[in-house]
């Protein structure tokens, strides 16, 4: 496990594979002594039998006495108590889980389930892998507090003999699945907000509102060296007040001191600024051409490049600096946040937190927002107010 010259854990590259071949070896033949023990007092139906997490404990405590056994690890401070957690219904899927509505510890909370496939289906290097983007994630995220972030609970890394309690019963968690628990947030996706009001568009005070709290929580990231590198509409989310809050830290990693450490397409098309797509270096500065998307997206309540492919767009917002067209109703102070944080040059690129304070200037009162699809007819040059 390598460390950078900051101090900083590449957190990537951790490599659990052998830790948990060792626990995993090592509990079943825990397991199998204590089974076999209970079996000699007493016949019992294998339906009967729970391996709690209490369990797994003390079986673990039977190889201290026992030189040749591998110690298990030590629980993160993340871990969860997997008997607190009740998972309800789903209420989003991904490519590798699926996302939940639960109740840990009397809190209402949103459960990431990752499922990486039957046993035997994936590679040892493939479970390793996603093992390590597991921690990754989670290793990132634990640690944050900001009212702009989402919440971190805890989470668990699948291994035999946990239980998930459900509004059904209790249900085995193999050790192929994982789980994410953060706070639920019932305002749900900032784009499936903003494709509600894709006809009638959104207030300007909202809009800045919205934008405002984005870039807090994205400068809050940067000043803990996090780059977030999928920062997209998708992955805010609203709580019942409608503030924003980052969320999805699948691909967030702790910044490179050397900006040659971090490349790769990482991202979402329509989203990845051009040093990004070209496979060149980047650092936080890609998650702030991002945000002027989003803030695009956000005061237009539409989709970037609906109609052009991937390679369409990669040649054009690589060779022809191709950005989304700003509408010209679309106050001068906005427009400037859009451009300067989309310029194609990074280091051109202001500061997350100089970001918040442009965006804290913008003047609201006299609106501004964008002209609602049922009015966009003949000639707005001269009204006053562009819009809401």
């Amino acid at each position: 496990m390598e460390k950078g010259s900051d101090g900083f854990v590449r957190a990537d590259q951790i490599d659990l594979k052998s830790l948990d071949e060792q626990l995993e070896r090592h509990l079943n033949k825990s397991w199998t002594m204590e089974k076999n023990s209970n079996n000699k007092k007493k016949p019992l139906d294998d339906s009967c039998i729970n391996y709690s997490t209490a369990t797994v404990a003390a079986a673990a405590s039977l190889s201290l006495s026992n030189s040749s056994v591998v110690k298990p690890r030590q629980r993160h401070d993340w871990e969860i108590d997997p008997s607190k957690l009740i998972i309800k219904s789903v209420i989003a899927r991904g490519t590798f889980g699926t996302v939940h509505r639960g109740v840990y510890d009397g809190l209402d909370v949103a459960v990431k389930l990752l499922d990486w496939g039957e046993e035997g289906h994936r590679t040892d290097a493939e479970i390793a892998s996603l093992r390590a983007a597991f921690t990754q994630e989670v290793s990132v995220w634990h640690k944050l507090d900001h009212p702009n972030v989402t919440k971190f609970i805890g989470a668990t890394m699948g291994s035999s003999g946990l239980n998930i309690q459900t509004e059904n019963g209790h249900i085995g968690m193999p050790s192929n699945i994982c789980c994410v628990v953060v706070e639920y947030l019932p305002g749900g996706a900032l784009k499936n907000y903003l494709i509600k009001n894709r006809r009638k568009k959104l207030a300007f005070k909202v809009v800045v509102q919205v934008a405002l709290d984005m870039a807090r929580g994205l400068s809050y990231l940067h000043s803990q060296k996090i780059v977030h590198r999928d920062v997209k509409t998708e992955n805010m989310l609203l709580d019942k007040t409608r503030t924003v809050k980052i969320a999805d830290f699948g691909v967030a990693r702790v910044e490179a001191s050397n900006p040659n450490d971090m490349t790769g397409e990482t991202g979402t098309l329509g989203y990845m600024a051009p040093e990004v797509l070209n496979g060149n270096p980047y650092n936080r500065k890609c998650d702030v051409y991002s945000f002027g998307i989003c803030v695009w997206e956000i005061y237009c309540c539409d989709m970037p490049y609906p109609d052009l492919s991937f390679s369409e767009v990669t040649s054009a917002v690589v060779r022809q600096n191709l950005r989304p067209e700003i509408p010209r109703c679309c106050p001068s102070s906005l427009a400037n946040v859009m451009k300067r944080c989309w310029d194609a040059n990074p280091d051109k690129r202001p500061e997350m937190d100089e970001v918040v304070s442009m965006i804290e200037a913008i003047d609201t009162s006299k609106g501004g927002g964008m002209i609602p699809v049922d009015q966009q007819q003949g000639c707005f040059c001269f009204r006053k107010h562009r819009g809401p």
